[in-house]
């Protein structure tokens, strides 16, 4: 074998580990997730689950919104020598905390309206004491991306799994002498200051706060301005993923609604190996010349593909066995959205690559707008297709809005592609 094939095999080796390893820490969130949804529900029932979903996902929206998407901007920084990582770390450092503690006050003075909103069955206090959560969560958030752009690759994976875990033993310590919506909130700060304070030792490991300079204000609004044109993206794909469901609420009913998130929920596991390749190749492409991104991005097109194809495959064989024997035989009528549902979503290893490959040439905004041309479909096939078919037509606009914004990533790619010459390094527009 020549020295170049050595190579391209131990790149190959290198990426094949690292996606696993993510998969797994991915796995192993969801395990833990569902280990503590399962233990709440035994305690409490729906209501105390719906508390646990409500102190969990709110003040993590909070959170990406008052970080300025600091957490996909960290590793394009913190990669390569472009820049001055003395100045970049305590910029990075400033940032975390100053985007925690917007978090944290801004739940606070919205603490009225968020009890208003969704916390009225559980008292005025819970929805109070939910702003600290709104603060410990950022340290977390953006400390996985800290270690993702430090190189840090396992440690990041294996911090996706502690982040979910470490809230099982805090809660369970708990229930001794309490329970309730106040527990658990206390187990979750706990257990993000727990994971916090192992990402912090992990960085510390790495030589993260050594060889410090002066943060700089510049660099910093320089990194708030790429982490917001990437998190409107997100935003958008968040609202992509549940708009459907909003819809199928109002004009079809809670019982179809029900039919269409186990499907959904079941169909979206094959995502999986697209998320995982994105958080690998990210911080790769980062530090890798414009042309050389490019080329190693479309020699991965196909193969990508052919991950998410055979991640598509046992799930489609087992949705005609699993869902029925574990949810029952009133649901059904998710096989057939769930079919298509993977239809749609078989392309998704195609659109983590070419978010990844955007991300790391400095066009976070690029993959804003291929997530809002998805949205944009969703919006028009929910409003033709659901009054008539239902979750089967939900399932459909889906379908089309993942392949819609994958059509849209590779025409942005092939565009930039053909511009790039060679030797060209990513700056961000």
């Amino acid at each position: 074998m020549t020295l170049t094939g050595e190579r391209g095999g131990g790149l190959r080796n290198r990426m094949v580990a690292l996606v696993a390893g993510n998969m797994a820490g991915r796995l192993g969130a969801l395990a833990s997730l569902g280990i503590a949804t399962v233990l709440v529900a035994r305690i409490g029932g729906p209501e105390l689950v719906g508390a646990l979903t409500l102190v969990r996902i709110l003040p993590g929206m909070v959170c990406q919104l008052s970080n300025a998407g600091l957490m996909g901007a960290a590793p394009y920084y913190l990669a390569g020598e472009r820049y001055d990582q003395r100045r970049v770390r305590p910029t990075v450092a400033w940032l975390t905390v100053g985007g925690a503690v917007a978090g944290g006050l801004a739940w606070l003075v919205l603490s009225p309206a968020i009890f208003y909103l969704f916390f009225r069955s559980f008292g005025f206090w819970v929805a109070l004491a939910a702003a600290v959560p709104s603060f410990t969560q950022g340290f977390v958030s953006v400390g996985k991306g800290l270690l993702q752009g430090t190189g840090d690759l396992r440690g990041a994976s294996l911090a996706i799994t502690v982040e979910e875990f470490v809230f099982l033993p805090f809660y369970v310590g708990m229930l001794a002498f309490w329970y309730g919506p106040g527990a658990l909130v206390t187990a979750l700060v706990l257990a993000d200051v727990a994971a916090a304070a192992w990402i912090a030792r992990r960085l510390a490991r790495r030589g993260f706060f050594t060889g410090w300079g002066r943060p700089s204000f510049a660099l910093g609004r320089e990194i708030a301005g790429f982490g917001m044109r990437g998190q409107l993206g997100q935003l958008v794909d968040l609202l992509n993923l549940r708009l459907d469901v909003a819809f199928l609420g109002a004009m079809a009913g809670p019982s179809v609604l029900g039919v269409y998130t186990v499907a959904s929920k079941f169909a979206e596991l094959v995502q999986l190996p697209g998320l995982a390749m994105n958080y690998v190749l990210y911080p790769d492409f980062a530090k890798e010349a414009r042309d050389v991104a490019a080329e190693r991005t479309r020699r991965l097109i196909l193969p990508a593909l052919a991950v998410s194809a055979l991640a598509a495959l046992p799930l489609a064989l087992l949705t005609g066995t699993v869902l029925p024997w574990v949810f029952g035989s009133s649901f059904d009528g998710a096989r057939t959205p769930t079919y298509l549902l993977l239809c749609g979503l078989v392309t998704f290893g195609v659109s983590g690559l070419l978010q990844a490959y955007l991300y790391g040439i400095g066009r976070p905004g690029l993959t804003s707008v291929a997530q809002a041309a998805g949205l944009a479909v969703t919006v028009v096939l929910d409003l033709l297709l659901i009054p008539r078919f239902g979750a089967t037509g939900a399932a459909v606009a889906s379908a089309f809005s993942y392949t819609a914004t994958t059509l849209v990533l590779l025409f942005w790619f092939a565009r930039l592609r053909a511009r790039t010459p060679l030797g060209a390094e990513a700056a961000p527009s």
